[in-house]
């Protein structure tokens, strides 16, 4: 009985010990979305995405938007699109962008970086619109007006969109002027 009771304490030792450690490798990361820590079942779709794309996210607290799959840091300009649909963290808080400038994007007031980027391409007006992963816009609840690939295409010189695979990238999930898809990024003009 004194065997079994030490194989026993072993054991339960060792399953502590590694359920420590576990816990310790999934507390390291000190990542939010929308202001919300992930969710083990989207820590793990965070995991794989790095994995695919040979990239580690920095700690820090990013915002991210569900239909496009733009995101960015807190109070900060959208830096990066992944795919859309991951549902990191809870709803995107309107003023996760730090706002300002009256423009809203499926629910995000715009930063004055977006803005100064999309006028670049377009003239940009007040008001609530949606863009989707491929790029399509419009009117919130209205119907597409346009694709920002197809209209940023002449602005940055023409020329055909390149689909890019992983490790093309470098390591790199971002594109901050295209979109990516399952099968890769687009970035205009090139």
């Amino acid at each position: 009985m004194r065997r079994i009771s030490a194989i026993g304490l072993l054991f339960g030792t060792a399953l502590l010990c590694l359920g420590t450690q576990l816990a310790e490798a999934q507390g390291s990361r000190n990542i939010t979305f929308n202001g919300q820590i992930l969710t083990p079942d989207q820590q793990y779709r965070l995991e794989l995405l790095e994995r695919y794309y040979r990239v580690r996210l920095p700690d820090n607290r990013y915002w991210y938007d569900n239909r496009s799959g733009v995101m960015g840091l807190w109070n900060g300009p959208a830096v990066a699109v992944l795919p859309p649909g991951l549902g990191f963290g809870g709803p995107m808080p309107a003023n996760c962008s730090g706002g300002g400038t009256r423009v809203f994007v499926n629910g995000r007031e715009l930063h004055l970086l977006d803005v100064a980027r999309l006028a670049q391409i377009m003239p940009v007006y007040p008001g609530r619109y949606w863009v989707d992963a491929n790029g399509d816009f419009g009117i919130e609840h209205g119907p597409k007006l346009g694709n920002l690939i197809a209209i940023s295409a002449p602005a940055q010189g023409g020329g055909q969109h390149r689909v890019y695979g992983p490790g093309e990238l470098s390591g790199v999930i971002v594109n901050p002027a295209g979109a990516c898809t399952n099968s890769g990024c687009y970035y205009p003009g090139q």
